[in-house]
């Protein structure tokens, strides 16, 4: 998301619910405690959200700013380490609290129409033959088979371990939470995201059902292929006989 589409996203935020999960993250951060805008993109890195929401420094500042001046974030302080650039600590305010709640309640209660490249690739299938479209999505599964096996490993490592060992070194946890596992609720999106269920029944139903139904579908991607043949090659001739002509007045 580009910063300029980070403020049309933000822009309206007193009239209706917004709309940037980014802000979204910043919102939940600073309710857990006030956080400079370093330490929330390294928390969000650690805990591999940024796997779920995009996220890029130059648009969380925007979002950070633009918030403030809503007034759903305050400026809690403002500090320099050493060499290091002087970093703000924003903290939520009430009116973010209470936007943050209503957000969530909104998100997890209300179906959205979302638009994933996944699904418009699915609304034009008969695009390609049924072959092919059955030999691509093999390979879909057989590269999600591989990044689900890397995101189980993660998702196991993080879980066997506590919120000490998770935290960054700059994190201050309360006492009682050092020696604790950490626990699976923080990392809820994974199990949303381990599953293949979907694109396999989707090629068992055309390889072994004829979904499609698989005859109609090859016959009408066939026919646009001719059609779109056809109307190829005319422009094709007409392109060389201008030429042609041009050259000869030439």
């Amino acid at each position: 998301m580009t910063d300029i589409q980070v403020l049309n996203s933000l822009v309206s935020m007193s009239s209706k619910m917004p709309t940037n999960p980014l802000a979204l993250a910043v919102l939940a951060l600073c309710f857990e405690r006030p956080m400079h805008p370093y330490e929330m993109a390294a928390t969000l890195k650690r805990r591999q959200k940024h796997e779920s929401i995009k996220l890029r420094y130059g648009s969380l500042y925007t979002v950070i700013e633009l918030m403030t001046s809503r007034g759903l974030i305050r400026s809690k302080e403002t500090s320099r380490g050493g060499k290091r650039p002087e970093r703000t600590v924003y903290a939520l305010t009430p009116a973010g609290r209470d936007l943050l709640r209503s957000w969530m309640r909104h998100l997890l209660a209300e179906p959205a129409k979302e638009f994933p490249q996944f699904e418009a690739a699915l609304c034009l299938l008969p695009v390609l033959p049924p072959d092919e479209a059955v030999a691509l999505l093999r390979d879909r599964r057989s590269r999600l088979e591989e990044k689900l096996v890397q995101m189980r490993a993660e998702l196991q490592d993080i879980l066997g371990r506590t919120f000490a060992e998770v935290a960054g070194a700059d994190e201050e946890l309360p006492a009682p939470l050092l020696g604790l596992k950490f626990p699976a609720i923080l990392v809820v999106e994974n199990e949303y995201r381990l599953t293949l269920d979907f694109v396999t029944e989707l090629v068992r139903r055309i390889t072994e059902q004829g979904w499609g139904p698989t005859s109609l579908w090859r016959d009408m991607q066939a026919s646009c292929e001719r059609e779109y043949q056809r109307e190829n090659d005319a422009a094709t001739q007409e392109t060389a006989s201008t030429a042609g002509s041009s050259m000869e007045v030439g």
